[in-house]
C-alpha cells in the first residue's frame, strides 16, 4: 500500500479522491434508470417481467415473481444446520440491540388546559432490497428487516434478483424467514426499486425502501425519493483504521482487507502516528494478497482508494479521521476509549484489537447499514426510528388559548397572513 505523510494538502487530495466514489457522480446512468422507472410506473408487471428476462435471464412466464413457501422450505434443506443456528444467534443480537432504541408516545397535560405530546406509529409497509449479483448477503437481510420488526411494521416486502434458474440464493431466503419477511419477490435492479415505489399488479407499494445495491439501485432509490422514503443513497464500502505504535500490524492489515474485498471502489485507509507500523502493515498486506481468494479485487481497490497516512501526532490523525467521516472506524491505540471521545464523525466505531469490523457486519447487534462517502457527518446507521413516524399532538382549552391569542395574532400579522390571524381571532369575538 502507498505510504504518505499526512499534511493539509495530502488530506485534501484524499477527501477529493474519495468523493469520486459517490453515486452522485454517475450521472451517465441516470437516463437509463429514469426510463426503467417510467416503464415500471406505467406498464407495471409487464415491464418488471421484461426487465427481469433481459437482465436476470430467467423465464418469468413459467415461474411466479413471488417466492413460494415451498421455495423457502427448499432453501432450508440447502443450508447447513450450523449456519442456520449462527443466523438465529445473530438475529437475536440484532433484535436485542434495536429494542433499546424504542421510544414511547408521550403526552404532557398542564394545569392551564394545554396538552402537548407526540404519537409514535410504525410505517405500514416496509420494502427491503437485497442484492444477488456478485455475492449474496444474508446478513443484510437481518440488518434491514429486524429493526422494522422491532418498530412494529405490520408488513415487510423484500425484492431480490433470482439466478437464471429462477431461484433465489437459499441463504437469502433462510435469513428472510428468520427475520420475519412477509412477502418476497424475485426482482432485482432499478426495476425492483420502481416496483416497490409505485406498486404493480403483483408487488405492493411500500412506504420506505432500505437496503444496499449497485449503482443502478442507488440511482433508482435517489430518483424515487419523495414518492417513497429511503434509507440513503449508499456508496461503496469503506474502513478507516486509527492506530499508534501499539497496534498489531497483521491485525491492521487483515482489517483493511476485509473491506477492500467488497469491490474495486471500496476504500481502506490507515492513519497512524508510527512509520514503523505503516511499513509493517504494508508488508503484511502483500503477504495476505498471496493467499486471499479475492486478491484481484482487493488489489484494484487498494490501488484506487487504499492509503496509509503517517501523522505527526494523534490529534492530527483524529482531525483527519473526523474529516473523512468513515463508514467503519477502528481505533487500535493504547487507550482506544480516550481516542473515541474525540471522534465526532463515523458510522460505527470499533474499539480495541478484538473488535474487528466483521464483528459488526455479522454478529454484535448494532446495524451494519451505515452512512458512506462522508455522510456520517449528518447521517446515522439504520435504526428503529427509520421505521417510525412521529406525529405532534396539540390540544388547548378556551382558557389556555385566550391567554395567548393576541401573541399568535401579532405573529401571523407580521408575516402578512391575515387568515391565520383571523382563525384565532374569531374564537374571541364579542
Amino acid at each position: 500500500m502507498r505510504i504518505i505523510h499526512l499534511t493539509k494538502e495530502t488530506k485534501n487530495n484524499l477527501l477529493q479522491d474519495l468523493l469520486k466514489r459517490s453515486p452522485n457522480n454517475y450521472g451517465q446512468y441516470e437516463s437509463i434508470v429514469a426510463d426503467i422507472i417510467e416503464q415500471v410506473k406505467t406498464r407495471k408487471d409487464d415491464a418488471v417481467k421484461e426487465y427481469t428476462k433481459k437482465f436476470d435471464k430467467w423465464d418469468t412466464d413459467s415461474l411466479s415473481l413471488q417466492v413460494t413457501r415451498e421455495e423457502i422450505d427448499e432453501a432450508y434443506t440447502k443450508i447447513d444446520a450450523p449456519f442456520i443456528e449462527v443466523m438465529k444467534k445473530s438475529a437475536e443480537n440484532i433484535r436485542v440491540f434495536h429494542q433499546k432504541q424504542l421510544h414511547n408516545s408521550w403526552f404532557e397535560p398542564k394545569t392551564d388546559g394545554t396538552i402537548l405530546g407526540q404519537k409514535i406509529t410504525p410505517i405500514a409497509v416496509s420494502g427491503v432490497y437485497v442484492p444477488g449479483g456478485k455475492a449474496a448477503y444474508p446478513s443484510s437481510v437481518l440488518m434491514n428487516v429486524i429493526p422494522a420488526k422491532v418498530a412494529g411494521v405490520p408488513k415487510i416486502v423484500m425484492t431480490t434478483p433470482a439466478g437464471p434458474d429462477g431461484k433465489v440464493n437459499p441463504g437469502t431466503l433462510v435469513a428472510a424467514s428468520i427475520a420475519g419477511v412477509d412477502e418476497i419477490y424475485k426482482v432485482g435492479g432499478a426495476q425492483a426499486i420502481a416496483a416497490m415505489a409505485f406498486g404493480t399488479e403483483t408487488i405492493p407499494k411500500v412506504d420506505k425502501i432500505t437496503g444496499p445495491g449497485n449503482i443502478f439501485v442507488a440511482l433508482a432509490k435517489k430518483a424515487c425519493f419523495g414518492y417513497v422514503s429511503i434509507d440513503s443513497v449508499a456508496g461503496p464500502s469503506e474502513i478507516l483504521v486509527l492506530a499508534d505504535e501499539t497496534a498489531t500490524p497483521r491485525y491492521v492489515a487483515a482489517d483493511l482487507l476485509s473491506q477492500a474485498e467488497h469491490d474495486e471502489l471500496a476504500s481502506a485507509i490507515l492513519i497512524t502516528t508510527s512509520m514503523d507500523l505503516a511499513k509493517a502493515v504494508s508488508a503484511e498486506v502483500d503477504k495476505f494478497l498471496k493467499e486471499l481468494s479475492r486478491a484481484e479485487i482487493i488489489s484494484k481497490s487498494l490501488d484506487n482508494y487504499g492509503y496509509i497516512l503517517v501523522a505527526e501526532s494523534m490529534d492530527d490523525a483524529i482531525d483527519a479521521a473526523n474529516e473523512v467521516a468513515s463508514e467503519h472506524l477502528e481505533i487500535l491505540t493504547k487507550d482506544p476509549f480516550a481516542v473515541m471521545t474525540k471522534i465526532q464523525n463515523a458510522g460505527a466505531i470499533f474499539l480495541g484489537e478484538y473488535s474487528s469490523e466483521p464483528l459488526g457486519d455479522y454478529f454484535a447487534g448494532p446495524n451494519h447499514i451505515l452512512p458512506t462517502n462522508g455522510t456520517a457527518r449528518f447521517f446515522s446507521p439504520l435504526n428503529v426510528d427509520d421505521f417510525l413516524k412521529k406525529t405532534s399532538i396539540i390540544s388547548y382549552s378556551r382558557e389556555a388559548l385566550e391567554a395567548v391569542h393576541k401573541d399568535i395574532e401579532l405573529f401571523a400579522g407580521r408575516e402578512g397572513l391575515t387568515a391565520h390571524a383571523n382563525s384565532i381571532k374569531v374564537r374571541f369575538e364579542s
